[in-house]
């Protein structure tokens, strides 16, 4: 027998809801579609109740005894729980980290250039990493660079809060910035306001 490929390319096997002949259990407690009990009938009877009303018999509760089912358009089900996955999906931000990168001997004006560049980053809700980099001899001066993070820090204060304090990384000196909570607040207020 060969050996099976590194990456398995077969389409993944995938779980189907117990919905109507695929449910199994002898007696179910059925819920009916405007939510009213039906009662602890038959398989048979359930199946029966859904294909009158042209509906579909969804096992919502295998854990309960007797399990309980619901009576609905499954179809109709699906669609909206993609749709709130979707909206749910399209609300979230997920949290990036950006970076400035700088020298310890950086000119006011390109400081301006990278504080700007920090606090849109901030605005944006995503994290910070300042970095300084080192360059041949420059790493003697790593108080210099610390004095500067700690600058950076300190103008940052009304959007930022500093998440790890600066350390030598290699021929880097690192520090991570994160956004104020109330600072989104306030954004989030003035926005709607």
């Amino acid at each position: 027998m060969p050996p099976r490929p590194r990456f398995d390319r077969r389409a993944p096997v995938r779980e189907l809801p117990n919905i109507n002949d695929r449910i199994s259990y002898p007696n179910l407690r059925v819920v009916d579609a405007d939510g009213s009990q039906l009662g602890v009938i038959t398989r048979e009877a359930a199946l029966e109740v859904a294909r009158d009303r042209e509906l579909d018999l969804v096992l919502v509760s295998e854990k309960a005894d007797p399990p309980v089912c619901r009576i609905m358009d499954y179809g109709k089900y699906k669609f909206e729980q993609e749709k709130k996955a979707k909206e749910a999906k399209k609300k979230s931000h997920q949290t990036e980290v950006k970076e400035v990168k700088m020298r310890y001997k950086i000119d006011s004006h390109d400081y301006q250039v990278r504080i700007g560049q920090a606090v849109r980053f901030l605005k944006s809700g995503d994290k910070v990493k300042c970095t300084v980099i080192f360059r041949g001899r420059e790493i003697q001066h790593t108080a210099l660079a610390e004095q500067l993070l700690y600058r950076m820090a300190k103008d940052l204060e009304e959007s930022a809060e500093i998440q790890q304090p600066p350390k030598r990384e290699g021929r880097n000196m690192i520090m991570f910035l994160s956004p104020r909570k109330q600072a989104a607040g306030k954004t989030a207020a003035a926005a709607a306001g």
